[in-house]
């Protein structure tokens, strides 16, 4: 369990060169919390034994996202003892400090480091590598500002090491590190679980959108192997109407600022309509060749952006990189031809013309072939594919919760704002 107790009642600040914290921390630097600041180095490429080995040899392109990420090449003893390389034991601090300054990571096993990087290991009795790894993070800046040099960028050694850091008692960097580790562990698991469950749309896309729900009997289509009770057919013989888009003039003020949302290819997140930034009149409509789609209704991009698609959330006015479509509600649903031009993506791009400006024509758009299973079993297919998306966009959210706790955390934790103690 987490206790906080703030230091806004009674708990006093004292003013240092780093500006204030709390009257028990310490300003120290790094090197007297250190024991060792370790550099690394290549063993020569062209000798075969020192490579292929056992043991991961690191570069700072290897860092992703304050972690390390695959490694890509391995090295043998030999070329441990023959280069100026070190190993860094798993559970220690990594900083690049020349090409791609800033970053940083807890090795997550032995490690061998190039010339990029600068290994720490701390003074168990003073700190922790957790505790230096996020004050780090949450001051990247003064790992940045520090840069010198011209063709190659990189931190000093005398200039790391006398780095002043605000440090807490070793019981609260230990219980801050702690907080922050067990949120970055819950957003990495959040990662996962939105990397499964998209991996299992994908492939649920594929299948109903193929097969359909519970058919046996299947035939040769343009679209490949359909179930025999579908149909199929050109978009334009499910669809009533295409609307095109269009810009009211820019300078009138009395088009803008109204209440029609309004709409360009840009507004478009992940094949949905994202926070709207425009807004037009009433006026603004009438005066150019935007029109409004209703909602519901399908919405393309089929200019600047060509392949985001999104079904209307409001009734919205659109751009001329839009095409809005109105199904034949008694052929086709908007939602089911929303997933079927989903997992065409790479067809509809494939329809682009032009060279200023992309875009697919309108005729081209309307000879697309289309299979049209029943209006019922259209229904039960979009159902489907809809609550998996909202699963997806439920983890989402989620993990944006839990980063804005994350980085308020850090900003009070690491400045000393708020103090905790962790109880068993």
């Amino acid at each position: 369990m987490v206790t906080v107790r703030s230091l806004r009642t009674g708990i006093k600040y004292k003013e240092t060169p780093i500006g204030k914290i709390p009257v028990d921390w310490e300003v120290v630097k790094l090197q007297d919390v250190v024991k060792q600041f370790y550099n690394g180095g290549t063993p020569a490429t062209k000798v075969r034994e020192y490579w292929d080995g056992k043991l991961p040899w690191i570069t700072g392109a290897d860092f992703e996202n304050k972690k390390l990420g695959r490694v890509r090449k391995y090295i043998t003893d030999l070329g441990v003892k023959n280069s100026a390389t070190n190993v860094i034991p798993k559970g220690n601090l990594l900083i690049v400090t020349r090409t791609g300054v800033g970053k940083i990571a807890i090795t997550p096993f032995d490690v061998a480091i190039s010339q990029d990087i600068t290994g720490i290991i701390a003074d168990s009795q003073k700190t922790t590598p957790g505790f230096l790894y996020w004050y780090f993070n949450y001051n990247e800046n003064k790992l940045r500002s520090a840069i010198q040099g011209t063709s190659i960028n990189g931190i000093l050694r005398e200039d790391l090491t006398s780095m002043l850091i605000g440090l807490p008692p070793l019981k609260e960097q230990k219980n801050v590190a702690q907080i922050l580790t067990t949120l970055e562990e819950s957003i990495e698991q959040t990662d996962k679980i939105i990397e499964k469950t998209n991996g299992l749309k994908k492939g649920l896309v594929q299948i109903l959108l193929t097969r359909g729900i519970g058919h046996k009997k299947f035939k040769k289509s343009a679209l490949g192997k359909i179930p025999k009770e579908w149909g199929v057919g050109k978009l334009s013989s499910i669809v009533a109407n295409f609307y095109n888009g269009g810009t009211p003039d820019t300078k009138e003020k009395e088009y803008w600022d109204g209440e029609i949302p309004w709409i360009t290819g840009a507004d478009f997140v992940n094949q949905k309509v994202g926070k709207i930034r425009r807004y037009i009149t009433g006026e603004g409509v009438k005066s150019s060749a935007t029109n409004v789609i209703p909602k519901g209704n399908l919405l393309i991009v089929t200019r600047t952006g060509v392949g985001k698609l999104a079904l209307a959330p409001i009734n919205v006015a659109i751009s001329q990189d839009i095409t809005g479509v109105i199904t034949d509600a008694k052929k086709m649903r908007p939602d089911f031809l929303y997933w079927f031009l989903y997992s065409k993506e790479k067809q509809l791009k494939s329809l682009m013309q032009g060279t200023s400006i992309n875009g697919v024509l309108r005729e081209d758009l309307a000879a697309l072939p289309i299979c049209i299973p029943s209006v019922e079993e259209q229904e039960n297919i979009s159902r489907m594919l809809f609550t998996i998306d909202r699963q997806i966009d439920s983890e989402i959210d989620n993990k944006q919760r839990l980063e804005f706790q994350k980085k308020a955390l850090m900003q009070v934790l690491l400045m000393g704002k708020v103090r905790v103690q962790l109880r068993q």
